[in-house]
């Protein structure tokens, strides 16, 4: 199905919609477990932005050879 016609399904989506599925999600996984996978994120986020600064650093390393 192509997303263009899922919108005009769906409708479009506000702010109270969104506030509605937030509190949807906290109950069902609880405010604990949103919290550690929030954290577990920030984390690979991290990890992920400090492994592309090693790498740019070995990149211009290995270009003044």
């Amino acid at each position: 199905m192509h997303p263009e016609l899922m919108l005009a399904l769906i409708g479009p989506v506000g702010p109270m919609e969104l506030i509605i599925i937030l509190v949807i999600v906290i109950l069902i996984f609880g405010a604990n477990r949103l919290s550690g996978l929030g954290k577990g994120l920030g984390q690979a986020i991290r990890g992920f932005k400090d492994e592309m600064k090693v790498d740019e650093k070995s990149e211009g390393s290995e270009s003044n050879r």
